[in-house]
């Protein structure tokens, strides 16, 4: 009762407690990194922007590994990540003394689309996707019928992310067995828009990215199904999708994907408040932008770690984390430092 009144009466005076609570923050918060991860941080920055608007978030886009040359420089608060950071990136850190927080944020299917009018490649093995992606395959392997007995003598035309890309590391170590082995002829970005645009304008082209882009993207491009050929991930080729990646049966391109977080950066209550809508609003916002959510129990560690400002990577600064699975981190945050 006593609250109401209290409420009443700001209204009466022309002050509503809840609206001034947001106007106070004020500053800015810089991110840049994955184009994987930013539709989600964008969404989020959208909607912590309307609480507080005294607060300018910017969100970039220069690929896992732009985003941490210019987070371990200090140019930006929050790094996005399609894969965990490497010993490289975590030494530029150290070297300027950043000290990092990284923090699980969503699961994604790394897709592989092809044209609409693409009529027989509806599904792909692992086997043959490195056939096409290896770098011995540059200048031999050029027409769909080199890949599969059957496909038509057409040429083959690949988009793929660029060499700064969490995703073209992730990619390249999934399917060629190595970060970064890959062929140079192809048309690579690290903006993910691009190779939607590359693809949906090409019947001979295939490509790949995150699961979010392929969903925005429906009526452009065609998922393929992968077969990698293990009996344990289910029968046959799997598509992506959401429950796939629950299920731990879209193999190997599922993975999880991450913010990281400057340890001074986050002594500022605008990065704080930020960081911590993130965590809060994570689940309804990963879901509404195609990803696919982490368990409660995830998200729950990762507000603990970020409120204890634990720093310093449960995959031990190794790169791309092939083959992780959900309940495999939950395991990995549940006995991260």
């Amino acid at each position: 009762m006593k609250t109401r009144t209290l409420f009443a009466l700001a209204i009466t005076v022309g002050v509503v407690a809840l609206p001034a609570l947001g106007q106070r923050l004020s500053g800015a918060v810089r991110i840049d990194g994955s184009s994987t991860v930013y539709p989600i941080t964008e969404a989020v920055a959208e909607e912590f922007q309307k609480k507080n608007p005294g607060v300018k978030v910017t969100v970039g886009i220069s690929g896992t590994g732009g985003g941490f040359k210019k987070f371990g420089a200090g140019e930006t608060d929050i790094s996005d990540a399609s894969r965990p950071i490497q010993k490289k990136e975590g030494d530029l850190c150290r070297s300027n003394g950043i000290g990092y927080i990284e923090l699980p944020v969503a699961y994604d299917a790394l897709t592989v689309v092809v044209n609409p009018k693409n009529t027989w490649c509806t599904s792909i093995t692992v086997a043959e996707l490195k056939k096409m992606w290896e770098p011995e395959a540059q200048g031999k392997i050029t027409r769909w019928s080199q890949v599969r007995a059957g496909w038509p003598n057409t040429p083959l035309k690949l988009y793929g992310a660029g060499s700064d890309s969490g995703t073209f590391d992730y990619f390249t170590d999934a399917i060629n067995g190595k970060e970064k082995a890959c062929r140079g002829d192809y048309t690579g970005s690290e903006d993910d828009n691009v190779l939607v645009q590359g693809v949906s304008r090409d019947p001979n082209a295939l490509g790949f990215f995150g699961l979010a882009y392929y969903v925005e993207n429906k009526g452009k491009v065609k998922a393929v199904a992968i077969d990698d050929g293990k009996p344990d991930n289910g029968k046959g080729a799997v598509a992506p999708s959401n429950e796939t990646v629950i299920a731990g049966t879209y193999q190997p391109l599922s993975r999880p994907l991450f913010i990281y977080v400057s340890q001074k950066s986050s002594a500022r209550p605008e990065v704080r408040a930020f960081v911590d809508f993130y965590l809060a609003n994570a689940p309804m916002l990963v879901k509404e932008v195609g990803y696919t959510p982490l368990q409660s129990s995830v998200y729950k560690l990762a507000q603990t770690r970020f409120a204890k400002r634990r720093t310093g990577s449960v995959f031990n600064e190794g790169g791309s984390a092939v083959g992780v699975r959900l309940a495999d981190l939950l395991k990995r945050q549940s006995g991260g430092k």
